[in-house]
């Protein structure tokens, strides 16, 4: 019998399906920091910015996924439930601290034209830590029950994301109702930890598959993809809904279930990608996928930071456009200076010799007597 297709390896299509999101979001983040305020109404910029859109939900299900082969990698090792539940919260608590250090550092390279509070500002991070905290319990599960609960679990945060919008949670402490409350200024539980529920349901699945179903199953996800898209989308038409009142950009379970179907068909294409065209061989994107939180982290102090200030809101679109290329550039021999150079094509062997020699560590003389 074959071994489950995640069993001891990555998969490369989440790789590629993470680097996809990359892409979009550092030519997202660059138009936005870079485009001059007189073209942001201009398609070009729209466009960007409506695509960039999309990477934090790529993320975060991409996260769940991830939390999905953790819980059953544990349920294997750990007997014990509430050991499995400890586990699981101290991965969470690892993406709040790095969460809470990613803003630090951001603050403190900012040289006091930064408010010490967004420290603690809620982005993405901070909300995957949350949606991990929250989804802790499905640890007692085995993995075939924690594909039903997973899926249950994003539903129920997506559909009660428009009533938490309109409780009244003014008593709350600001830091704690960022976490909860949706807002476009952060990366609020509710709705995005939908995505990451989402996400722990498709990386059960996952774990239940062995590496030949695979063919059989990626051509479903992208049709439950297009299913989704075309349902959202038709009940989003309708002349009536069930929510007194919704934001459909900011707490409709629609948009959750239109995003959840791009996913789902990202995924099914990045399948396609490195399963038959590029099995073997190099890609830039996959490259991005396998370091995005670097990439993240560094990216962002370079865009939004002062090393490029004298272009900041200040570029053509055909300047922007250069500066995405710049800078993607610069992302995948960071990414490569990290990795090293597996599968990149036209290396020399020497080169690669060279290159490998650099990264062994120094031998200690003496150390061996």
């Amino acid at each position: 019998m074959a071994a489950p297709v995640t069993a001891g390896k990555r998969l490369a299509f989440l790789d590629w399906t993470r680097g996809f999101a990359a892409c979009i979001m550092l030519q997202g983040h660059v138009s936005h920091s870079f485009t001059h305020k007189d073209l942001r109404n201009d398609s070009f910029y729209v466009f960007s910015q409506f695509f960039g859109g999309l990477t934090p939900a790529v993320f975060l299900f991409l996260t769940g996924v991830t939390l999905g082969f953790l819980m059953d990698s544990q349920s294997k090792k750990q007997p014990s439930g509430s050991s499995r539940i400890v586990s699981t919260l101290y991965r969470a608590r690892y993406l709040l601290l790095i969460g809470i250090l990613f803003h630090f550092q951001m603050w403190a390279t900012a040289f006091g034209q930064s408010d010490w509070v967004n420290i603690f500002k809620v982005d993405i991070l901070n909300c995957m830590a949350a949606a991990i905290a929250l989804l802790a319990p499905l640890a007692l599960l085995d993995t075939h029950a924690r594909i039903r609960y997973g899926a249950l679990a994003g539903f129920a945060i997506a559909c009660a994301s428009p009533f938490v919008t309109q409780m009244d949670l003014s008593w709350m402490n600001p830091f704690l109702r960022n976490y909860l409350v949706p807002s476009h200024a952060f990366f609020s539980l509710f709705p995005w930890g939908a995505f990451v529920a989402f996400g722990l349901c498709c990386g059960s699945v996952l774990r239940q598959v062995k590496d030949e179903d695979l063919p059989r199953i990626m051509p479903w996800a992208g049709l439950i993809g297009l299913v989704l898209i075309s349902a959202s989308r038709f009940v989003a038409d309708l002349p009536f809904t069930l929510y007194p009142k919704a934001d459909f950009w900011l707490d409709s379970p629609l948009l959750i279930l239109i995003k959840l179907g791009v996913i789902l068909l990202i995924t099914c294409w990045a399948f396609l990608m490195t399963r038959y065209v590029n099995p073997h061989g190099w890609s830039f994107v996959r490259q991005l996928g396998t370091t995005s939180l670097l990439v993240y982290w560094v990216h962002t102090e370079l865009v939004y930071g002062r090393w490029l200030g004298a272009w900041k809101e200040a570029l053509t679109v055909p300047q922007t456009v250069l500066m995405a290329i710049f800078v993607m550039s610069l992302m995948v021999l960071l990414s490569v200076a990290k990795t090293g150079w597996q599968g990149f094509p036209g290396v020399p062997a020497l080169f690669k010799d060279w290159w490998a020699s650099l990264r062994e560590p120094v031998p200690v003389p003496g150390a061996g007597d």
